[in-house]
């Protein structure tokens, strides 16, 4: 069977940043099951597994518009402190959700200093080429439930 829109997708995967350092694995884990078609993982993968089949194995360079976008600069921005009143202790990699005009978005710390606390709302990945290396496991339909909730139970 080959993957195409409403089919469930298991896959193994390595994904590598440019400089070959892994930055994800289901290697050793549980294989990732998608619902291909619905938006569950970076457009790029989706497009390049449709018509694989169980079995194929392939390589995949994904572009930052076809992965998590590049990054925007208006997205990082410093913030008072007194914005984290109640954290005992706010340090670099901590990540918030932070109210923003589109409703919440993830934030990542990213500089603590004296006069304020600079975060960033772009995904980690945002900007990077991201590389794949993927093994699809199992291919099959999906069920009529899963169509309708846009994911894979």
């Amino acid at each position: 069977m080959q993957i195409s829109d409403n089919k469930v997708v298991t896959i193994h995967y390595t994904l590598t940043n440019t400089d070959g350092a892994v930055i994800d694995s289901s290697v050793s884990a549980e294989p990732l099951a998608y619902l291909h078609g619905a938006g569950n993982i970076v457009v790029g993968l989706e497009s390049a597994l449709a018509g694989k089949a169980a079995g194929d194995k392939l390589d995949v360079t994904v572009s930052p518009e076809e992965g998590y976008g590049e990054k925007h600069d208006e997205l990082v921005q410093k913030v008072p402190t007194e914005n984290f009143s109640g954290i005992e202790t706010v340090e670099v990699g901590m990540q918030f959700m932070a109210e923003a005009p589109w409703g919440q978005q993830p934030v990542t710390v990213i500089k603590v200093e004296d006069d304020g606390i600079t975060i960033d709302g772009n995904h980690p990945l945002a900007g990077e080429t991201l590389q794949f290396a993927v093994e699809v496991v199992e291919v099959r339909d999906a069920t009529q439930e899963e169509i309708e909730h846009g994911h894979v139970h």
